[in-house]
């Protein structure tokens, strides 16, 4: 058996493939959208990949089912309770891909949503090895049960489905390798574990739903204190269930005229540099995401899908952003300023700058007769363990829904743990006019300035 784990830390997101070394088939689990590393790998071992599978309806990245059906003519197989507009091959409890030596049996095993599904692989008559849990069990943690209550179905009907799908997962082998979805930082469960991997046995033992032996009990603790979760959730959803371009086209390079011309009809703009680089000169109104941490949760956490948007790179970042923001399906990118931040030397109209400060800075700000407001933009379990005192949570994911609340007439700091997400947000609340400053370091840089 040829089993190879493929993890884009930018979406904490793990996908499979999976080909017998007999018939040389191979079958594709839960891709990313970008899907030639799956094609190469495949070509490089003299395979060819027939098959792709969802675990389910993924709603934090855009999935490669189509592209790779487009591309090798692989059949697209999901749960046999999924509702698309494509055509699929239903898989329902106790069916099979069978690759020959290598077969794949499906376990219904819904719960994060209605159709979801698990895929248990064995080869020959050997006992089976993993099971592919896409976001019903990570490593520590469960999938999420919340995320469809938008549109119907309640938290607690699919935490009472994920209660019957872990019992079931359980009744696996100890041995069994788990190989989940997602890891560390992913917003489909409430605090999942580093590592990529586990087997049934460890989860038994660490796993804290899977020790709750009561079913009220398991669906009170999974339902409550989940994360808020982004709103490109949605779309992306949406955009996994239905046809959609499998094409990709390299980033359009922009001369200033057209690039003011774009913003002008209401695009929205990206800088994707480091924090630093962007408070010393931005465009007016942009927004930060860093390239160089999760861009793609981020990205889609404050830009808008349904506005044109243009990037401010460092030149040749122009094409990861592009291909970053099409995983998260932001498909309406029309183009990148070419140069960068250099074609706009001398056009000082077009040109800002932010502000930063230090941890000692702030602690005698806040002892000012008029302090700033801190707002502390991490998740609130973060929070609840520890914060400067005084200050206000609002998780990066929910900001630009929670502006109203929020002074136009005194100075607001904002802050993470360590200052990527911070600076996302201070680009946010300065594009809608505020007078924000971003604490450098974040909350780590806070604690060490107070010991």
């Amino acid at each position: 058996m040829i089993f190879q784990q493929f993890y884009l830390t930018c979406l904490a997101h793990a996908s499979y493939l999976i080909g017998d070394e007999t018939s040389r088939r191979a079958v594709v689990v839960d891709p990313q959208r970008d899907v030639g590393q799956y094609v190469a790998f495949a070509a490089e071992r003299g395979l060819t990949i027939t098959a792709v599978v969802l675990t389910h309806i993924h709603a934090d990245f855009v999935a490669g089912h189509l592209a790779l059906r487009d591309q090798v003519g692989a059949t697209v197989h999901l749960g046999r309770r999924a509702a698309v507009e494509f055509a699929f091959h239903a898989l329902g409890e106790g069916d099979v891909i069978d690759l020959g030596m290598v077969r794949l049996r499906t376990l219904e095993t819904p719960g994060h949503t209605p159709e979801g599904i698990s895929l248990v692989v064995a080869e020959g008559a050997a006992q089976p090895t993993a099971v592919l849990t896409g976001d019903t069990l990570f490593v520590g943690d469960i999938g999420r049960p919340d995320l469809l209550a938008s549109v119907g179905v309640s938290a607690d009907t699919l935490a009472r489905d994920l209660f019957a799908s872990l019992r079931k997962l359980a009744a696996l082998p100890d041995a069994v390798k788990v190989y989940p979805a997602h890891g560390a930082g992913s917003m489909c469960g409430k605090n999942l574990g580093k590592e990529t991997s586990s087997s049934i046995g460890q989860e038994k033992i660490g796993n804290y739903a899977l020790n709750i032996r009561d079913e009220a009990a398991f669906i009170a603790a999974v339902t409550a204190d989940q994360p808020e979760a982004p709103a490109y959730f949605g779309h992306d959803v949406a955009l996994n269930k239905r046809e959609h371009a499998t094409a990709v086209q390299p980033s359009t390079a922009m001369d200033v005229s057209q690039f003011e011309a774009v913003i002008a009809s209401g695009a929205q703009v990206v800088d994707v540099r480091d924090p630093a680089a962007f408070a010393g000169a931005h465009v007016i109104g942009a927004f930060n995401v860093g390239l160089r941490g999760q861009f793609a949760m981020w990205a889609g956490a404050v830009l808008d899908p349904a506005r044109d948007i243009v990037v401010v790179a460092d030149p040749g970042d122009q094409d990861e952003t592009l291909i970053r923001l099409r995983r998260i399906g932001f498909d309406r990118v029309r183009g990148h300023l070419d140069g960068g931040m250099a074609a706009l030397a001398g056009r000082l109209a077009l040109v800002g700058g932010s502000r930063r400060i230090d941890a000692e800075d702030l602690g005698r700000r806040l002892q000012q007769a008029d302090p700033p407001l801190v707002i502390d933009v991490r998740r609130h379990d973060e929070y609840a363990n520890g914060n400067i005192p005084g200050s206000r949570n609002i998780p990066l994911q929910v900001l630009g829904r929670s502006l109203a609340g929020l002074p136009h007439d005194q100075e607001i700091v904002v802050h993470c743990a360590g200052g990527y997400r911070s600076a996302i947000a201070a680009s946010v609340l300065s594009a809608h006019g505020f007078t924000v400053a971003d604490l450098v370091g974040g909350y780590s840089a806070w604690k060490q300035q107070r010991r």
